[in-house]
């Protein structure tokens, strides 16, 4: 079989689908009978490719750990980089004609533990964003929250259980995001990732305290920075009143030296030659 295989780099969503899929241009058609292909990593892979009307297809090529054949090629063993689209194409010896046809490759890879970030408390009234990740995971996974080990609903107000709360949920980014903060939302948290493949994995449990601003607690801190502010600027007056500074000026001048070169005096008179004052 004459076939080329080329990889795309991105990954798009994931449809379960088994449809016989053709093109045909001029006389020559090319066709799979799996556009899609799912298997789990580190096992052979085979991406169905056959052809019609190509009377001398050309000789194909691609790395050593991929065998071609007239109907397909297969990966000896895949890994989660190999997931991407595949395009087989077929053409005449001459390149006039030719067909082609893609196929879908996703690597399956169980999702890992999940990392979170949750506040470890949470003002009420204000915004508070919790965010879950994991990288694992092929294809994608999807997350979702525990409240006290009960799942929260996509919509809260479609549950008795989490009406009282006000928040948005992203399956696909596994954000959760309460806005605002409520009484009710004070519990522990846990994030569950799961793609389809594997046992879905879950997060530590951590808990957020909602709780109100605390007014009066700001107000005591603020007479508590006046009052030592006042303390601080009376002392600064006393010193200054009592003449501290004006000693400490003093006490830190510099030291004069007067030097003298006496006349001269007879030779019966007291012979100075010099004289210092300090």
């Amino acid at each position: 079989m004459g076939t080329e295989a080329t990889r795309g780099t991105s990954q798009l969503p994931l449809l379960a689908s088994v449809i016989l899929c053709s093109l045909a241009l001029g006389r020559g058609a090319v066709y799979t009978s799996e556009p899609e292909v799912r298997v789990a990593e580190n096992k052979p892979a085979k991406l169905s490719c056959s052809y019609s009307g190509f009377s001398s297809p050309r000789p194909p090529s691609y790395e050593d750990r991929v065998t071609f054949s007239h109907s397909g090629i297969t990966f000896h063993s895949v890994t989660r980089k190999d997931t991407g689209m595949y395009t087989c194409m077929v053409s005449d010896e001459g390149g006039n004609t030719y067909g082609e046809v893609t196929v879908k490759l996703i690597v399956l890879v169980p999702p890992s533990k999940p990392t979170v970030n949750i506040p470890s408390s949470a003002t009420i009234g204000n915004r508070a964003v919790l965010t879950c990740s994991e990288k694992d995971g092929s294809p994608p996974s999807e997350f979702y929250w525990f409240k006290d080990g009960v799942l929260m609903p996509t919509e809260p107000k479609s549950s008795r259980a989490f009406s009282n709360s006000s928040y948005s949920l992203d399956h696909k980014t596994g954000e959760l995001v309460f806005d605002p903060v409520s009484a009710f939302d004070t519990g522990e948290y846990i994030c569950q990732a799961q793609n389809g493949y594997g046992t879905p994995m879950r997060s530590e449990a951590v808990r957020m305290e909602a709780a109100e601003l605390n007014v009066g607690g700001i107000v005591a801190a603020v007479l508590v920075t006046l009052i030592l502010l006042g303390f601080l600027i009376l002392g600064i007056w006393f010193a200054y009143r009592r003449g501290y500074f004006d000693r400490a000026k003093k006490g830190t001048s510099s030291k004069k030296v007067i030097y003298s070169q006496p006349a001269a005096r007879s030779e019966g008179e007291f012979r100075q030659t010099s004289s210092f004052l300090v």
